[in-house]
């Protein structure tokens, strides 16, 4: 009976989850992996103005459409392909557009809250979370808002300050006594993402 394997990947903001992620995906199969972004969950805001979009605290449980994920995520499990949906962050709504996401033996769901949830923590069979020093994480977001959202260096900084640092904080932080294995310094730790690829090609050898 097919039944994925769900990996759950963890850290805050600039962490290198998603390089982590990406580096176990160069080093196996592409037929055998799958990868769904939680970030991509982010609630329609098509009843709010724009002005009221930038308000939005995406560094909240409360900003992502939990239910859909999970619901993605059963399909997946059962052997159905899904449509992740696409977030248009210049324009802080989800965009019309959507990505398909097709049920492999290996589904690794990334996210800076995943291992907040006990619901989406259940589904999962590994949980890893990125640990990497603050001054790093925010330099990599700012480098990241400037160049890929357009963002300024003022606006990014008050951001962290008032939403992205708190939420990390009081969800992000306390969530990684969840985590089955920790990996400091994100995808730049050859070691370990070997050693996770090592895991994860034993168990697609099982299947």
């Amino acid at each position: 009976m097919f039944k994925p394997v769900i990996i759950g990947i963890c850290g805050g903001t600039g962490s290198g989850k998603t390089t982590v992620a990406r580096e176990i995906l160069k080093a196996l199969p592409e037929k055998n992996v799958s990868i769904i972004h939680q970030d991509a969950y982010y609630k329609l805001q098509t009843n709010k103005s724009f002005e009221e979009r930038t308000q939005t605290n995406y560094d909240h449980p409360f900003a992502f459409d939990t239910e859909l994920l999970l619901s993605h995520l059963r399909s997946l499990q059962a052997g159905r392909d899904v449509d992740m949906p696409i977030y248009d962050f210049s324009n802080h709504n989800r965009s019309e557009e959507t990505q398909k996401i097709y049920a492999r033996d290996i589904i690794i769901l990334e996210g800076i809250l995943i291992l907040e949830d006990p619901k989406l923590r259940e589904m999962m069979d590994i949980k890893i979370f990125v640990d990497t020093d603050t001054d790093v994480r925010i330099i990599r977001r700012i480098t990241r808002d400037m160049n890929e959202r357009g963002r300024s260096l003022e606006s990014v900084i008050e951001q962290y300050l008032s939403t992205v640092k708190p939420a990390h904080e009081q969800f992000i932080e306390p969530s990684k006594k969840y985590a089955d294995i920790i990996i400091p310094e994100g995808g730049f730790n050859a070691v370990a993402v070997d050693i996770m690829v090592g895991k994860i090609k034993t168990i697609l050898d099982r299947q």
